[in-house]
């Protein structure tokens, strides 16, 4: 309900001004929530319900392109899992290569392009990125608390594991900006959680803790050092890809081999896959506060105990272990330095979990917080600090726009994002495009778009005498380092032979607040039209290198391809070539995907037998 203002000495009515709220965000694997603060005090915000806060990181595609997400989505599971995408969080800024082993146990479909690029993931003719899809959750997120203080919510803070990389963080952000949202601060789960517990508020406490964050798809183990409203991240350890998901997995591949199932069929029937994957969700939870349970998956019904479940997820848990030793060696510390270790994810309420945990750090276990909630109160805390309403907390200065470099297509390469804590230092490495090419042009530019025609340009320099080398060896290392001053340094070097060149930025500030302004607010409007124009260029690029390499593939290896092969090779290279010249990206996805399924056990037999001629006459 709205809030409304009498004045007394008139008798008007006017409404009452709305304080600007900056929310919390924890965006999860699992489920997600959003927090805020209300009377001092951190909130996550109910549905409809009035009593659950986690919004199921699930979305699902229905027939007419409509789009549910949360527990709307999480019923289609089982009915339709191959236009229902959940454990997006897993994929954010990754490539299909670094989650192929995974891909076996999605319900839907993730290419495989053999390249770097980020993963794509396919519903019927269509192609979302992780971006579009974590984008459509914090949408819901966004939502719900709009609908809950019945104001409009544009700026927030959202977390990410602590051993995320910087192409994670940045995917983050996009979906952020993409969602309709200003990503004030990319904060640190550890962070978040110890702020939730009080730790870190009072400017006299000095404490060292270990904050060990068990979800649905991550772990990651931090330790921090907090003294006077400082917080100082001493090491951090952990994996991206081990959480609860592969306690289920763990359970499957044991039902599997209990029941004598083939593991193949989970992949070719994705729908017995889900069935088999709930199954054994459903039997995790039960065991974390029973002795046994019994349940069905595709019909088949299956059994597991107590013992049975804590010796099937001993390894993974001893993996944890594994990583807050390496974490407390890398902090240079024993055990006995550590204050108080803080439970954070859902995956911590296995009861075997919270008694290895409390084992080898020698004492028990901070866990009186919801381990679900802890992160996004703890995220709306670090958001109210922003607001200016905790003043005893150290704010150090940040960057006000992105930094970053032009790359092809005109696209903008964030490098250092807005809101970074300067000093800062970022780098990232890029490669040529043409073969032989001998010089590049760096060109530096400043803001929130996505294609730098709408950015600030600061400056460029050409870095030359790369080496002649095919397109796509060359290692160019881009580094900028800004300074406290907001002086802009970028270096290129080639890492091969050593080439380099920098160029010195000295008004990386120099913008006026109503030109920041109304570049922030143009990012946040446009989000939606960037990121299709993005998707396109980025598909057309890639588009152009699978085009060059099918060329040279057939030009290599034409005494290996029959005549058939060779002409389908040709047709489908054209029909891509056909897709690029026009504006749906889908299309040129999917003319892509069917170049790669049908050239890639080509190309395998091409290096068989090229190896084989190497290797001919020669004893090894």
């Amino acid at each position: 309900m709205a809030k409304i203002s009498i004045n007394l000495s008139d008798g008007t009515v006017k409404q009452e001004e709305k304080k600007d709220i900056i929310v919390g965000i924890d965006l999860g694997t699992t489920n997600s929530l959003v927090a805020y603060m209300e009377a001092g005090n951190a909130v996550a915000v109910s549905g409809q319900d009035g009593k659950n806060t986690l919004v199921p990181s699930v979305v699902h595609f229905s027939e007419g392109d409509t789009v549910l997400v949360g527990d709307a989505a999480k019923a289609f599971l089982l009915k339709q899992p191959q236009n229902t995408i959940y454990s997006v969080k897993r994929l954010m800024g990754k490539s299909y290569q670094d989650i192929a082993k995974a891909g076996q146990y999605l319900g839907y479909e993730i290419i495989d392009e053999d390249t770097e690029s980020l993963v794509k993931i396919r519903v019927r003719d269509k192609f979302y990125s992780p971006v579009e899809l974590s984008a459509k959750i914090l949408a819901e997120l966004k939502n719900r608390i709009e609908n809950t203080l019945d104001q409009p919510i544009s700026k927030a803070v959202i977390t990410v594991p602590a051993y995320f990389n910087d192409a994670q963080r940045q995917a983050t952000r996009d979906a952020g900006k993409l969602a309709g949202l200003d990503v004030l601060r990319i904060v640190n789960e550890p962070t978040a959680a110890s702020l939730a517990y009080g730790i870190g508020l009072s400017q006299d406490e000095s404490k060292t803790i270990a904050v060990y964050d068990l979800g649905g798809g991550t772990f990651d183990i931090s330790v921090l050092q907090i003294q006077g409203g400082i917080f100082e991240v001493l090491s951090t350890n952990g994996d991206t890809l081990l959480g609860g998901d592969d306690f289920d997995r763990a359970i499957i591949d044991y039902w599997l081999e209990e029941y004598n199932i083939e593991k193949n069929i989970l992949t070719d029937n994705k729908e017995l896959g889900q069935s088999f994957r709930i199954a054994a969700e459903e039997a995790k939870k039960t065991l974390s506060t029973q002795d046994q349970y019994t349940g069905t998956a595709g019909g088949q019904t299956v059994n597991l105990n107590k013992a049975q479940f804590e010796s099937l997820v001993k390894p993974l848990i001893d993996k944890t272990l594994v990583s807050c030793k390496n974490a407390l060696s890398d902090a240079q510390l024993t055990v006995d330095k550590i204050d108080s270790v803080i439970m954070v994810g859902g995956s911590t309420r296995v009861p075997a979990v919270k008694k290895a945990v409390s084992a080898y750090f020698q004492q028990e276990v901070n866990d009186k917080l919801n381990p679900d909630e802890v992160v996004a109160l703890g995220a709306a805390i670090q958001a109210d600090i922003l607001a200016g309403n905790n003043k005893d907390l150290l704010l150090i200065d940040i960057t006000p726009l992105s930094l970053g470099i032009e790359t092809m297509g005109g696209l903008m390469d964030t490098i250092i994002p807005r809101n970074t804590k300067v000093p800062a230092k970022a780098g990232r490495q890029y490669t040529t495009s043409v073969d032989g090419q001998k010089n590049l042009q760096v060109s530096v530019y400043q803001g929130e778009r996505d294609l730098v025609a709408d950015n600030r340009k600061l400056g460029e320099f050409i870095l030359r005498g790369i080496p002649p080398m095919p397109a796509g060896i060359p290692k160019i290392d881009i580094q900028f380092i800004l300074d406290a001053d907001g002086i802009l340094t970028v270096k290129a070097s080639e890492l091969r032979s050593g080439v380099e060149q920098s160029i010195q930025v000295k008004s990386a500030y120099g913008i006026s607040e109503e030109d920041m302004a109304r570049m922030l607010l143009d990012s946040i409007q446009n989000a939606e039209a960037d990121m299709k124009v993005r998707a396109l260029l980025e598909a057309r690029n890639e588009a152009n290198n699978i085009i060059l390499s099918a060329d040279k593939f057939l030009q290599q290896n034409a005494t290996i391809l029959n005549e058939e092969e060779t002409t389908r090779t040709i047709e489908l290279t054209n029909a891509l070539r056909e897709a690029v010249k026009g504006e749906d990206k889908d299309r040129i996805n999917l003319a892509m995907e069917e170049l790669n399924k049908y050239t890639t056990p080509l190309a395998h037999r091409a290096m068989d037998v090229n190896i084989g001629e190497a290797i001919k006459g020669k004893k090894l």
